[in-house]
């Protein structure tokens, strides 16, 4: 986690984010402060708004409407909201906006508008965040937009309404719809709010939860921007930055983050060191990530086995299976232990190429090493089985499993009832969705469906359609 900065100068200077897009900032205007009668007629009016939206629709606002284009975009993020105000719909949210909108001339009033309606108990929610957000930036109140983002940031997505990383994601789809001068300022302000609570790594981590790519341009410009204002990054949160780097694309910008946090004086754990890894395979060049591999081993680096499962994986991905498994060799020559996923993900790719003999000799591998297999590699293996026209294998391969003692989970189940449906063993694939219900596993619409469809193939409609009217419910 960050630490806050050194002075209580840096603290206070006006800081600005620079988006990925690096344009210019909106030049500062400030509103006229709003006078008592004005307060007032408003107060009452705001009293009259929120009676009115409790009622039945339809609703009359004369004179408030918000243009086409502005209502696409702001009514792209409803929340349905909790507490008093969840009598209000979606069209009334819709209201609310509207007249925030027809407020845009007028920031103290529209301002009050928001804040009385949160008092009177409606929930506002990520469409009526954004209007004033909107409203705030574009007359440069910064003191008022830094106190509405500090108040989301503390408050739980539970009392919100809605999730911090959805007004995130409405800020980044404006500045991609308007011009990154739209909304630099909340940018900036939830950079403020992030340093005033000393909560870096929460920043990073709301970021991503956003759906958007360009989540990592901006989670390393906000990791920039925290750096200039004299926090220190731990190793965790330069973690985070290699990773947006990687997904981006940028590997050499990523190598260049170790080189700086040696100059902070941090030391990468295994966890950076696996995720720049991950990063080189994420981008076809698992090649170039075993060589990493390899040369911070001879440095005496720590690597662990997720590390090594990367590589695999990204080999697998590559479809070089013969170099995954050069990796599986390397670590039991230098005494790192392989795990079920290692095994699992090369097993995954022989099979995906339907070399199943050897993958049958990987998972006897396994066994002998005493590596305990998991549902996931068997439904592989008797998917496989299937595919390749040998449903009689996949169902002695099924029963050698249940005699070992091996866990299978409802899609194995169905693999191997879908295989008895193929060899016209109805009578034995019923026995098996019973022996499901019997070990009170849940059988589901993909269960009925296989064991329907093999009535059918076996030309037995009857009973087909007697399946079906009783799971009609399911089907």
């Amino acid at each position: 986690m960050f630490g806050r900065p050194p002075t209580a100068a840096a603290a206070t200077t006006t800081t600005r984010l620079v988006y990925c897009w690096g344009a210019k900032l909106i030049k500062n205007s400030y509103a006229h402060p709003i006078g008592r009668t004005q307060f007032v007629r408003l107060k009452s009016a705001v009293s009259a708004v929120a009676s009115e939206l409790r009622r039945s629709p339809p609703y009359c606002f004369p004179g408030l409407v918000a243009s086409d284009e502005d209502k696409d975009i702001i009514c792209a993020h409803k929340n349905s909201g909790n507490g008093v105000g969840n009598a209000l719909g979606q069209s009334d949210t819709c209201k609310v906006v509207e007249i925030l909108n027809s407020l845009r001339e007028e920031p103290c009033h529209a301002l009050s508008f928001f804040d009385q309606l949160k008092e009177q108990g409606f929930v506002h929610n990520v469409s009526t965040y954004m209007a004033i957000i909107r409203i705030l930036c574009y007359w440069g109140m910064d003191m008022r937009l830094d106190s509405i983002l500090l108040g989301v940031i503390k408050s739980n997505d539970k009392h919100l309404g809605f999730k911090v990383s959805d007004l995130f994601e409405a800020l980044i789809e404006w500045i991609e719809a308007k011009g990154p001068e739209s909304l630099i300022r909340a940018f900036d302000a939830l950079v403020k709010a992030y340093v005033s609570i000393g909560n870096f790594d929460e920043a990073i981590d709301t970021l991503f939860q956003t759906k958007r790519r360009e989540k990592n341009d901006t989670a390393v410009a906000v990791f920039r921007q925290f750096k200039r204002l004299g926090l220190s990054p731990n190793d965790y949160s330069y973690c985070i930055v290699i990773k947006a780097l990687c997904r981006k694309g940028s590997l050499e910008e990523a190598a260049d983050i170790f080189q700086e946090m040696e100059e902070a004086g941090l030391t990468p754990n295994a966890f950076t060191y696996s995720t720049y890894i991950e990063g080189l395979c994420s981008q076809a060049r698992s090649d170039l990530g075993y060589e990493v591999l390899k040369a911070w081993r001879d440095q005496n680096i720590p690597i662990d086995v997720f590390t090594y499962l990367v590589v695999i994986r990204g080999f697998v991905n590559e479809s070089k299976l013969k170099e995954a498994e050069c990796v599986l060799l390397d670590m039991d020559e230098h005494g790192v232990v392989p795990d079920a996923y290692c095994y699992g993900s090369l097993i995954r790719g022989y099979c995906k190429i339907g070399h199943i003999l050897k993958a049958l000799a990987l998972h006897n591998e396994m066994a002998a090493k005493c590596i305990k297999t998991n549902c996931v590699i068997v439904g592989v293996i008797l998917q496989c089985l299937c595919q390749m026209g040998m449903a009689d294998e996949a169902v002695d391969q099924f029963n050698n499993f249940k005699e070992l003692g091996i866990f299978l989970d409802e899609v194995a189940y169905n693999i191997v009832v879908n295989a008895l449906c193929k060899l016209g063993k109805l009578e034995a694939a019923v026995r098996l969705l019973d022996e499901m219900k019997g070990k009170k596993m849940s059988l589901d619409i993909v269960h009925y469906t296989t064991l329907i469809g093999g009535y059918c193939l076996q030309g037995k409609l009857v009973d087909a359609v007697k399946l079906f009217e009783e799971k009609g419910n399911l089907v």
